[in-house]
């Protein structure tokens, strides 16, 4: 994957020679770079509502995830090291020693792996509504197998049914239009990539690895998330010597739903000193 800075906002990059549009760069040219990874089955925009918060303090990067959004869509399934080792490329090409990394749900996998991993690359770690182990096949396997048969049709069914998943009950009824928007991103996702993923997640088995993580760490919860309930934000904290833990009335998108909340709980992490 080699990547090419083209000015404040969007980034071209390549993975396997296909040029393509998938990352944006905000934030002033100096301050310190904080990496932000999506969930599975949304895209770099499932952050924008932290955006004018963050970027007071940091220079922003976001990406499209592997098979999501505007990135290219390899052959799957992958690995959360795969996508792991995305971010190192993608910091490699930007000349970019060291950052925050702030992740959801797969996002949160994401985070994992690279503080058991690449510690030396990070400076602080946040997790969100994720877990060190998410689901099992019996979950995932039907899922993808749905998704590679169905198509695009899959999809519009699983944004449908997502709504109930990713906020709660008097959020999305409140807030018709911003549930609407993320939800939106799950029927827009490739099936392929978004298959691909799934068995990325399905796979991924972090508990036993836990502490080997360094970096100081944060993480964060969902009340009433079904996916990946407290108890797994728990878990982690408690394997994690010195980790944080703040947990939100939220479903599983709890930096969407809990907002300007969200936001000030994770600047006032990496602020402190």
């Amino acid at each position: 994957m080699a990547f090419v800075q083209l000015a404040e906002g969007e980034l071209h990059y390549q993975i396997d020679g296909a040029q393509i549009e998938g990352a944006r760069i905000d934030g002033p040219g100096e301050a310190p770079v904080l990496v932000l990874s999506n969930s599975l089955g949304t895209d770099l925009h499932m952050w924008d509502a932290q955006m004018p918060a963050f970027t007071e303090h940091f220079r922003v990067l976001r990406f499209d995830t592997r098979g999501h959004g505007k990135s290219l869509v390899t052959p799957g399934p992958y690995s959360i090291e795969q996508l792991g080792r995305d971010v190192l490329a993608l910091l490699d090409s930007l000349h970019i020693e060291r950052a925050h990394f702030c992740g959801l749900s797969m996002g949160g996998l994401i985070g994992q792996w690279l503080g058991i991993n690449a510690g030396q690359r990070l400076d602080k770690l946040i997790v969100c509504n994720t877990a060190a182990k998410i689901g099992d096949p019996s979950v995932w396997n039907p899922r993808i197998e749905t998704v590679l048969r169905d198509g695009s049709a899959a999809m519009v069914a699983l944004r449908d049914a997502s709504i109930a998943r990713w906020f709660t009950a008097d959020f999305a009824e409140s807030n018709p239009a911003e549930a609407k928007k993320i939800t939106d991103m799950l029927a827009a996702t490739s099936p392929e990539g978004y298959a691909a993923n799934c068995a990325a997640v399905r796979d991924a088995d972090f508990r036993e690895q836990l502490a080997a993580i360094k970096v100081p760490l944060l993480v964060i919860a969902g009340t009433e998330d079904a996916v990946t309930p407290p108890a797994g934000g728990h878990f982690i904290q408690q394997h994690v010597q010195g980790a944080e833990y703040a947990e939100f009335y939220a479903a599983h998108l709890s930096n969407v739903q809990a907002g300007a909340a969200f936001s000030e709980r994770v600047l006032a992490f990496l602020t402190q000193h």
